[in-house]
């Protein structure tokens, strides 16, 4: 192997991401030295537990439960130990001692980010996290790098894979919810506790990195509009199905213009919702556990990036990737390269967004009751684009199912109106509101 300057990795947390690291860096030193033109020495791997199961056999000497060594005397730390502490006081340190970063960990990143990449600017350090969005998918570096001197309109991402496996079943089986969620923990798509990926939380924390990056605009997680898929069942997909969609939990993140917010008129929304999908969208066709993020500039037109969303080995690729960027950076030396977030572009909430919708409501069936509904909602400036009616029968009590769908409509417009709806005395029950984005 050639004479290259050695540079110290250190690696923080061996779970299913970090072990397989450990083992491809091990395994392909000599090709990743080639092309980063420095040898990558890992120097240590800081776990909680010396003796946990790990999915791959890894040195023993390297293992430590004392992470400070590591922290102080190494170039590249990578940060895979996931949560907000310990890995925000670890990654600070390392930061502090002229390291650069590698992390995966989105959950960190959407909440104290700016402060992260603040410390990094004043050493001169950087951080790097392709694997914290879309796991094996490259989307980190298209969005900051080749497309920053383009205007990016539009993302709309599929970015949790567990979530797009249960929807993805029971379209095309028509199964439970709940059924195909026991499937996906057996399978370990889903953890034990799912609340993070069907309540859409993981989604938003991915959401807040890609609209930073996108519009060069620091996002809080708290201005990410968040919904999750629990309340999504098999009559929902069956009306989606009718109408020539399909469900999926989409991250959108979009550029606005909103003068009542901004004398410029430029702002943005991000929002994680289930949404409906026409068929033949790009979007329709990921299935399983896969993850997709449709990206919409100004001059560059429509670009898809489709792939693993996790997954161990995958996503050890994208970390890999950042080490050999950061293992370059170093060689060439100079000052790492901070984020833009300059733009500064204001969060608008949900109820500034316009868009479509399908609305499923119950209603008595009786005479007077659809010319009801549709005057309520011609009041709240929502206009009927397609209709199409139910009769249930059963127990001597008759209703009707209406699943309307309407033309493009203000958010805050639709939300009083479906309020006004339910209050009304003619719906006996709103069924469900879904967004239609893609077409």
């Amino acid at each position: 192997m050639t004479d290259y300057r050695r540079l110290r990795v250190a690696l923080l947390g061996a779970g299913a991401v970090g072990s397989q690291v450990a083992a491809l860096l091990l395994k392909h030193g000599d090709e990743l030295a080639d092309r980063a033109g420095a040898a990558l020495d890992l120097v240590g791997i800081s776990v909680r537990d010396l003796d946990a199961p790990r999915d791959v056999d890894l040195p023993r000497e390297l293992l430590t439960t004392d992470p400070e060594p590591l922290l102080v005397g190494s170039d590249i730390v990578i940060e895979l130990m996931g949560g907000i502490e310990p890995a925000r006081t670890s990654i600070l340190q390392a930061i502090g001692a002229g390291a650069d970063i590698v992390t995966a960990n989105k959950a960190l990143l959407a909440t104290h980010g700016p402060e992260l990449f603040e410390a990094a600017d004043q050493v001169g350090a950087s951080i790097y996290y392709e694997a914290a969005a879309a796991g094996a998918i490259p989307i980190i570096r298209p969005l900051r790098d080749s497309l920053a001197g383009d205007r990016v309109q539009r993302i709309m991402g599929i970015v949790n894979g567990t979530t797009n496996y249960i929807l993805d079943r029971m379209d095309r089986e028509g199964s439970d919810f709940a059924d195909v969620l026991a499937d996906a923990q057996a399978l370990g798509y889903a953890e034990a506790d799912p609340t993070a990926d069907v309540e859409g939380y993981d989604a938003a924390q991915k959401a807040a990195i890609l609209a930073s990056l996108a519009f060069h605009t620091a996002v809080p997680l708290n201005a990410v509009h968040r919904e999750g898929i629990t309340q999504i069942d098999a009559d929902m997909m069956d009306a989606a199905r009718k109408a020539g969609y399909v469900i999926k939990l989409l991250a959108v993140c979009e550029r606005l213009s909103d003068t009542e917010v901004s004398p410029s008129g430029e702002t943005i929304s991000v929002r994680v919702y289930p949404a409906l999908v026409p068929r033949d969208h790009p979007l329709a066709s990921v299935h399983g556990a896969n993850n997709a993020v449709f990206v919409q500039a100004e001059a560059a037109g429509d670009l898809m990036f489709y792939g693993a969303g996790a997954g161990g080995v995958q996503t050890a690729s994208a970390v890999l990737g950042d080490v050999v960027s950061a293992a370059r950076r170093h060689i060439a030396g100079g000052v790492g390269v901070g984020e833009s977030t300059r733009a500064n572009l204001p969060v608008v909430p949900i109820g500034h967004v316009t868009t479509r919708y399908q609305i499923t409501l119950e209603v008595e069936d009786r005479p007077g009751v659809l010319a009801a509904v549709a005057g309520l909602l011609s009041d709240g400036r929502v206009s009927i684009a397609t209709l199409e009616q139910t009769i249930v029968t059963g127990d001597d009590v008759h209703t009707a199912r209406l699943v309307i769908g309407t033309h493009t409509a203000r958010e805050q417009d639709l939300s009083d109106t479906v309020g006004t709806l339910s209050a009304s005395g003619v719906v006996t029950r709103v069924v469900s509101v879904l967004r239609v984005e893609g077409d």
